[in-house]
C-alpha cells in the first residue's frame, strides 16, 4: 500500500512552512524513521534541506538530502519515504533524469514507499511536468515524469477570492490551450491545498483552501477540501491529441 501527498506549495495563506499539514505529514510518515529529501528544483538545496530537516525533526523523522549522497540511488535504497520538493520543475526532472533517481523513485513509490511532493514534486509525479506554471530554464531529456497518478496536476492555481477572478481567468486560459492539444484532466491546486491518494484506489482533495478541475470539453469545476476525486484515477491520459476542428471554407473566388 502506497500513499501520495501532492501539495500546490509549503505554506498556507498566513501559516508557516507546512504548518497547515502537520498532522497529514505524521499520518503520511508514521511507519518511516529516515526521509530522503531530493532538493533539485530549489536554488539553495542546503538552505532548503536544512529548513525541511528542522519540520520534520519535530515529528520525530530524520531527513538527509538528496544532494549531498555521495550515491542518491543508495540514499533512497537506505530511506523509508521520499519527499520532493519546489522550485523549478524543469531544474527537477533534469537532475533526477542524470543520477537515475526518476525510474527509482518511481519503482520505489509503485512497491509502497510514502511519496510528498510539494510544488514541483507534485508535477514530478504526473506523468509529464508540462502543467507546470515555470520557465525552462534547462532542457531535460524529455518532459515525461514519475507517472505516479495518470492525470496532471497544476500547483499555484489562483484562489479567487485572495487573487481575484481574472488571475482564475487568466490560468484556465493557459491550461484550456494545454486541452487544446492534450486530453487529459489538470487539477489546479490552490495554496494550501494538496491531494492524498492511497494505494492508487483512492483519492481525496484536502487542506485548506480548495482546487480547480479542468477537463477537455466541460466547463471547470470548483472544489472543496474533502472532495472525493478518485474518479480521477481511472483516467486514460492521451497526449498530442489535437482537438479536431472543422476545415474553414475557402472564401469563393
Amino acid at each position: 500500500m502506497n500513499d501520495l501527498m501532492l501539495m500546490s506549495n509549503s505554506f498556507s495563506p498566513g501559516r508557516g512552512a507546512l504548518d497547515h499539514a502537520m498532522d497529514a505529514l505524521a499520518e503520511l510518515f508514521a511507519d518511516c524513521r529516515h526521509v530522503l529529501f531530493v532538493p533539485y528544483a530549489g536554488s539553495n538545496p542546503d538552505l532548503y534541506t536544512e529548513a525541511m530537516r528542522e519540520i520534520l525533526a519535530r515529528l520525530g523523522k530524520r531527513l538527509t538530502g538528496a544532494h549531498r549522497a555521495p550515491d542518491p540511488l543508495a540514499a533512497l535504497a537506505e530511506a523509508d519515504a521520499v519527499f520532493v520538493g519546489g522550485g523549478n520543475a524543469f531544474r527537477l526532472l533534469r537532475a533526477v533524469q542524470r543520477n537515475g533517481l526518476l525510474p527509482a523513485i518511481r519503482r520505489r513509490v509503485r512497491a509502497g514507499m510514502p511519496y510528498l511532493g510539494v510544488s514541483a514534486g507534485a508535477n514530478l509525479a504526473c506523468p509529464t511536468i508540462r502543467t507546470t506554471n515555470d520557465m525552462p530554464i534547462v532542457q531535460p531529456t524529455t518532459l515525461h515524469a514519475l507517472d505516479l497518478i495518470p492525470f496532471q496536476i497544476n500547483p499555484h492555481y489562483p484562489d479567487a477570492r485572495r487573487d481575484g477572478p481574472s488571475a482564475v481567468a487568466t490560468r484556465d486560459q493557459r491550461l484550456s490551450q494545454f486541452l487544446e492539444e492534450n486530453d487529459v484532466p489538470v487539477l489546479g491546486l490552490c495554496e494550501g491545498t494538496w491531494l492524498h491518494v492511497r494505494d492508487a484506489t483512492r483519492a481525496h482533495l484536502r487542506g485548506t483552501t480548495g482546487a480547480r478541475l479542468l477537463t477537455r470539453g466541460r466547463e471547470p469545476r470548483d472544489l472543496r477540501p474533502g472532495d472525493d476525486l478518485t474518479d480521477l484515477l481511472h483516467t486514460r491520459p492521451r497526449y498530442d491529441t489535437p482537438i479536431t476542428r472543422a476545415a474553414t471554407p475557402s472564401p469563393a473566388g
